[in-house]
């Protein structure tokens, strides 16, 4: 027994370092991708462990010229956003020294990201034939805009694929023109994907010792995340149609101006309407016949939506939401980003993380948003300047 003790003692204590370092510790990602999509996957990866090397050309990923607006060391925001954790070198493609250096970091990864227009890699080599040549056991993930087929040669812009995808149909006032979302959606769907694809092929390959090609694209996360919409379409046969904020299967489940400002107000049952009729003061509400299921609200939409509001005109937002969450009624505020920031560490999220180190001002960055009990993410490094770690010892692995 005294002879196996040690090595079982060894074996947990590096289990244990393993879970201090993440669940990804070890793991290599070669990224070869750019601005939002690939990156926000990759920065997911390295908050959980996994060593990032992220290759840029010479004038650096695209979004570091995306500039005003700025942080304290007068670097893009856009770019700080999506790039923490991350080792930056520069490795031109066109440059033959540049290349067989990506190549021989291809061949090291158990990762490769990349999200170029398809035949680009090939051209280079950098391809999944080409990596899996030297490198079998690699899980690489490409991602696209319309695919690899008829719509490889597509331009993949998330405005365009909001636009093509439907999304800007149903987004915006009925009168009004379409409008997109407010922040690149589709691009961070389409990341979400690819770190949920890289996670399963990682997984796979723990199985079975084979690594795998990882594909995903801007307009099939977008159709997959259209959800209930698409489904309707699919059963009816009948688009839908642009509703402002309300909702095509519920009511009251829109914004509403109270006194100052406007809340959100988002009914799902029939107790809960029941207990907003309440606190309102307005007992004819929840006994008109009009309002009386979810599907009787929902025909009678716009004259309810006047009702309340003609009762929430009585006192502020904030005095309506109190009363409301209190009664059990979804509520809340129509926040800025600031707003929402604070909101959620007043509920005592771990909404923002500072990282820096002596040489850079600190670096405020939105906390990843998948909690893990026993292997929190780690927050270790802001994101590098251009070629940051150029001529480090990074290649190869041994």
């Amino acid at each position: 027994m005294s002879a196996t003790m040690p090595g079982r003692h060894h074996a947990k204590a590096d289990a244990m370092q393993e879970r201090l370092e993440g669940p990804l510790a070890g793991v290599r990602v070669a990224d070869f991708s750019r601005v939002l999509a690939g990156p926000y996957a990759t920065m997911l990866l390295a908050d959980f462990g996994a060593d990032v090397i992220k290759v840029e050309p010479p004038s650096g990923d695209d979004t570091r010229g995306w500039l005003p607006p700025v942080d304290a060391a007068g670097r893009s925001t856009y770019f700080g956003g999506v790039n923490r954790n991350k080792r930056s070198v520069v490795l031109d493609l066109a440059d033959a020294a540049g290349l067989a250096e990506a190549r021989r970091l291809a061949a090291s990864a158990d990762v490769v990201v990349e999200n170029f227009r398809p035949g680009v890699m090939a051209r280079f080599g950098l391809d999944y034939a080409g990596v899996r040549g030297s490198n079998p056991d690699v899980v690489y993930c490409s991602i696209t805009g319309f695919g690899t087929g008829d719509g490889a040669t597509l331009a993949g812009y998330d405005l365009l694929v909001q636009a093509v995808g439907g999304l800007m149909s149903i987004t915006g006032e009925p009168d009004g023109e379409p409008s997109k979302v407010g922040v690149a959606l589709v691009d961070v769907l389409t990341g979400q994907n690819a770190l949920a694809g890289i996670l399963l092929a990682l997984r796979d390959r723990d199985r079975t010792g084979v690594g795998q090609l990882v594909e995903v694209n801007l307009l099939q996360s977008l159709l997959s995340a259209l959800t209930n919409q698409a489904s309707s379409t699919l059963a009816t046969g009948t688009a839908p149609r642009r509703m402002g904020n309300r909702h095509p299967s519920i009511a009251p489940y829109a914004v509403f101006r109270a006194a100052d400002r406007g809340l959100v107000i988002a009914v799902g049952n029939d107790k809960q309407f029941r207990a907003l009729a309440g606190v309102l003061g307005a007992s004819g509400l929840g006994d008109d016949a009009r309002f009386g299921s979810n599907a009787d609200r929902v025909a009678h939409r716009d004259e309810l939506h006047e009702a309340i509001e003609a009762a929430l005109a009585a006192a502020s937002a904030a005095h309506w939401v109190d009363d409301l969450t209190r009664a059990g009624v979804p509520a809340g505020l129509v926040n800025d980003v600031a707003e929402a920031v604070a909101f959620a560490e007043s509920l005592g999220l771990e909404a923002v993380v500072e990282l820096g180190d002596t040489a850079r001002p600190p670096h405020r960055s939105i906390a990843n948003p998948i909690g893990l009990d026993a292997a929190r993410p780690r927050y270790r490094t802001p994101p590098p300047e251009l070629g940051e770690h150029d001529g480090a010892d990074w290649l190869p692995r041994t």
